[in-house]
């Protein structure tokens, strides 16, 4: 499909984000453009935001970079001997694939040169990178999630957040990494999958941009995203069940039973990239749910990496986010590897899976 027939896909009268440069909270024009390009759609709001400085655009535009190199390799993985192990752990306790040590170099260098990251955090890495000069962001990102399923051409992707830093003019602490989800400023993730999709908000609604490899430019191809009310799918991995709660355990035989009046049972969908269910859901609504269980009693995913920019980007979309009991975006960090139990999908469904967890059912 060419980049003219892609771009043609968005409808007329939907809304483009606005750079949070911006401090009023303002919206832009409908953009309705064939062939309108991820770097101007972030310029447009630039243009419509007074006081915008420019320095969000060049930071989206430096990750749409990173993230155009990443998907060279990860194309190519096989071909450039950059599937399998480096034979290190990584601070998790993870073999460290290849390519996750790849695409974390490549966010790293990119964002360091940017010039806009006073703090960088990273999966990969044991700390923080803090930086001198008065960076205006705090980005934080998983450079490959589900890299595990790379070996077997399973979709993976790119998560990430950018928050805006307290005080740019000092250096760079702990302190603005360890900041509640709330306070994000930009979210968004990459599938690499038979196609590369970029989704991403600022704020203003989520837009899905597909890269087309002859022109090397993301397109916006899907406008406005919303989650469904309610969906037919409920993704989880269902070999955990015996490590469950009993109250989990009670929500997942629900939503298996039969009961066509309330649409049940719902299909099973689960690939294990979250990136990959979590797109799904984000489109497809239902929900996806990686609860605590007895062996990972805090939860599995990471909340900085993962829970943060997905539950954001959920939120953004008129989904919903929870750990089973607490909304993700306000949870305080305590430190930078943090997991957490994730819940994400239409409202009606994570409710019904938080109704559950209360003892209600």
């Amino acid at each position: 499909m060419t980049s003219l027939s892609l771009a043609a896909r968005a409808a007329p009268g939907h809304k483009s984000g606005m750079s949070p440069d911006s401090l009023p909270n303002m919206k832009i024009a409908a953009s309705t453009v064939v062939g309108t390009t991820l770097r101007e759609h972030v310029l447009m709001g630039m243009h419509a935001a007074p006081n915008a400085t420019g320095e969000f655009t060049s930071l989206i535009n430096h990750l749409s970079l990173a993230i155009r190199v990443i998907n060279s390799k990860v194309r190519a993985a096989g071909l450039a001997k950059l599937l399998g192990y480096t034979g290190e752990t990584n601070v998790q306790g993870e073999e460290v694939q290849k390519l996750d040590a790849f695409a974390n170099d490549v966010l790293l260098n990119v964002l360091q040169r940017s010039g806009h990251c006073g703090v960088i955090g990273s999966e990969e890495l044991d700390e923080a990178v803090f930086h001198d000069h008065p960076g205006k962001y705090v980005v934080r990102f998983d450079p490959l999630d589900g890299s595990s399923n790379l070996d077997c051409n399973i979709d993976i992707g790119t998560i990430f957040a950018v928050l805006r830093r307290a005080d740019p003019g000092d250096a760079g602490s702990l302190a603005d990494a360890l900041r509640p989800g709330r306070e994000i400023v930009c979210a968004g993730y990459v599938v690499y999958g038979p196609a590369t999709v970029f989704v991403l908000s600022t704020g203003h609604g989520v837009h899905g941009f597909t890269l087309d490899p002859n022109v090397g430019e993301f397109f916006l191809s899907m406008p406005d995203i919303r989650v469904p009310d309610h969906g037919k799918m409920y993704s989880c991995n269902e070999g955990n069940h015996a490590r469950w709660s009993p109250a989990v355990q009670r929500w997942n035989a629900w939503i298996k039973s039969e009961d066509k009046a309330e649409g049940r049972p719902y299909t099973h969908r689960y690939v294990g990239s979250l990136v990959a269910d979590a797109h799904r859901t984000l489109l497809k609504g239902g929900i996806f749910a990686y609860p605590a269980d007895s062996k990972s009693m805090t939860g599995k995913l990471r909340l900085l990496y993962e829970a943060n920019p997905i539950s954001y980007l959920l939120e953004q979309a008129g989904g919903a986010a929870t750990d089973g009991t607490s909304r993700i975006l306000d949870m305080k960090p305590t430190s930078l590897h943090q997991r957490v139990p994730l819940v994400i999908g239409s409202k009606a469904e994570v409710a019904t899976f938080a109704s559950f967890v209360r003892g209600e059912r």
